[in-house]
């Protein structure tokens, strides 16, 4: 059987994503410091960022982000509802992401164009997934549920798929390697599917944020202690785990 075709994920969302190292994803609770933040993580070399439902301010933070920095590639996170899909693909963004498998979400998105993954810890879950033509997965909570071993295994029967990963929930800088790492190895043939995890730090709205993900992609290749440059000022917007 052949890699099952994309239906959920527009192909070039697909290829945005597989093009970036760090998938920044964030919580912003005012809207005035979702520009800033956005510029910050440019300048540091981050160009993707997931924004979470779980604030009053996120919707209206994401419209500044995809007028005001059109360069980055702008995700949703924590769709949890029909109408939050619809109002979601009338921002016109990037894609969608959410930390469970629900299929009146998956039909909503499909139905509006939202290029669109499912969050999946589960043989059942993907299975679901699959169904509505998602080959771009979130796997969440990565960490808890077992980290890269656990996606391993229950990935195993179907890597001929073609399936590609997005681990989140519980990275950070002290596993975030291992996690990148493990998707050179987790597959025989590594271009069947590849894993992309989240980079989660302290930021400000300065420069200190920028040089710390200049550092955090240099970490993905080659391992840099970032602790030093993690001593920014405090941040209004705090990172998410979901």
């Amino acid at each position: 059987m052949q890699p099952i075709e994309q239906q959920a994920m527009k192909p070039e969302t697909i290829e945005k994503v597989k093009n970036t190292s760090v998938v920044a994803v964030l919580v912003v609770d005012e809207v005035k410091h979702a520009v800033p933040l956005a510029k910050a993580l440019l300048r540091g070399g981050v160009d993707t960022i997931e924004l979470t439902l779980r604030t009053p301010a996120a919707l209206p933070a994401a419209a500044a982000i995809k007028k005001e920095v059109p360069e980055i590639t702008l995700g949703i996170g924590t769709v949890l509802t029909v109408d939050q899909v619809k109002a979601v693909a009338d921002l016109g963004v990037d894609f969608a992401v959410a930390p469970g498998c629900n299929p009146r979400i998956m039909a909503e998105a499909y139905k509006q164009g939202l290029s669109y993954a499912p969050g999946i810890m589960t043989p059942t879950d993907i299975e679901i997934a699959l169904e509505y033509g998602c080959r771009l997965l979130k796997y969440f909570p990565a960490e808890s549920s077992g980290g890269m071993g656990h996606l391993k295994n229950i990935v195993a029967p179907y890597q001929y798929l073609g399936l590609s990963f997005i681990p989140l929930g519980g990275l950070n800088l002290d596993n975030a390697r291992s996690y990148l790492e493990s998707s050179l190895s987790i597959d025989p043939q590594p271009h069947a599917y590849q894993i992309y995890g989240e980079l989660l730090t302290q930021l400000g709205e300065t420069d200190s944020a920028a040089a710390a993900f200049r550092q955090g992609l240099a970490l993905m290749t080659g391992g840099v202690n970032l602790t030093p440059v993690l001593a920014a000022p405090e941040s209004p917007s705090e990172p998410a785990t979901e």
